[in-house]
């Protein structure tokens, strides 16, 4: 039964105790032994030791599923944080280089807004000299001919004067012709200085506007121009702050999955060999369980035989012995 029992479940240990058996029950008689209770004895260790086995497999395995699920469990939180922290790196890198990017763009736009500054303070400068110069002209031309037409009034104005006091004595003779051309010459020229005295103070008032109207556009559009430089100016400021803070974030967070990624390394080369240990057998648990409850029922069969057959023989022996008492 024992043999059956080894080559059924294919144990080396049933096969040795077997074998064990067969050599006492061989050779026990002739060595002055009781080869029933030897066997006997040698079956109830064996039973004992597969009992023994038994507690501690159960054990291992109450190790086992303890130590797979900690560690599984442990796994599934690392990768969680690992994941988690990729994200807000993600995000945080992703944020800074948006950021990183509106900086060149509001950079590119002050320089742009520098130029077109400095080529309308340019303008600006050689406009007003320009005025400056042309006004100079037309007020020198102006005080000339005003200074021209002065002196002909004065002088034609005399001249008509004095002409006219001599008409009114009948004493005097007539005007002479000469004269008379004189004075519509004088009024001619007079006539003509006033126009160009019209003409200069007409030049004069149509630049000086101009220039007022310059002067008024450059400064609204250069005070524009400060208020979006300034405007730009604290957007760079604001957003290359943000972003150092979140590349200082990122770096951080790296860090932390770095460790938290070294954490979850270990865990799972532990996992590893825990598997290995309690997963990575040629037999289950549970195969393992079935297999030495059926080797110790068996076992335990062939103990109640080998009791039966031993009764039997005491009780064959114990009718014998009567007997010959009876005959004797």
């Amino acid at each position: 039964l024992v043999r059956r029992l080894a080559k059924e479940h294919h144990s080396a240990a049933l096969q040795q105790l077997a074998s064990r058996i067969a050599a006492v029950q061989k050779f026990g008689a002739s060595a002055g032994e009781d080869p029933f209770a030897k066997v006997k004895a040698m079956i109830s260790d064996m039973i004992t030791r597969l009992q023994a086995e038994a507690g501690a497999d159960a054990t291992e395995k109450a190790y086992c599923d303890e130590q797979l699920d900690k560690t599984q469990t442990k796994k599934a939180e690392l990768e969680h944080d690992v994941a988690k922290l990729t994200s807000k790196i993600d995000q945080a890198s992703s944020k800074s280089l948006s950021l990183k990017e509106d900086v060149k763009q509001f950079q590119k736009e002050l320089a742009a807004l520098s130029r077109s500054q400095a080529e309308m303070d340019k303008i600006r400068y050689e406009s007003h000299q320009a005025f400056v110069e042309a006004k100079a002209e037309l007020e020198q031309g102006l005080e000339g001919v005003r200074k021209a037409l002065s002196v002909l009034r004065d002088y034609y104005g005399s001249a008509a004067a004095a002409a006219s006091m001599i008409q009114s004595s009948d004493a005097q003779p007539a005007q002479p012709e000469k004269h008379a051309k004189a004075s519509g010459a004088g009024s001619s020229i007079i006539g003509m200085l006033e126009v160009v005295e019209s003409d200069f103070s007409k030049s004069l008032a149509e630049i000086e506007t101009a220039e007022d109207t310059a002067a008024t556009e450059y400064e609204k559009t250069t005070k524009e121009n400060q208020i979006e430089r300034a405007m730009k100016e604290k957007d760079v400021e604001h957003k290359t702050r943000e972003s150092a803070y979140l590349d200082k974030t990122s770096s951080e967070l790296s860090t932390d999955r770095s460790s938290v990624q070294a954490e979850l390394d270990a865990v799972v080369e532990y996992l590893k060999k825990i598997e290995e240990q309690c997963i990575a057998k040629a037999e289950t648990y549970s195969d393992r369980r079935a297999r030495r409850e059926a080797e110790i029922a068996g076992l335990k069969q062939a103990l109640e035989i080998l009791s039966s057959e031993t009764a039997l023989l005491q009780r064959q022996a114990h009718a014998h012995l009567r007997g010959v008492s009876r005959h004797a």
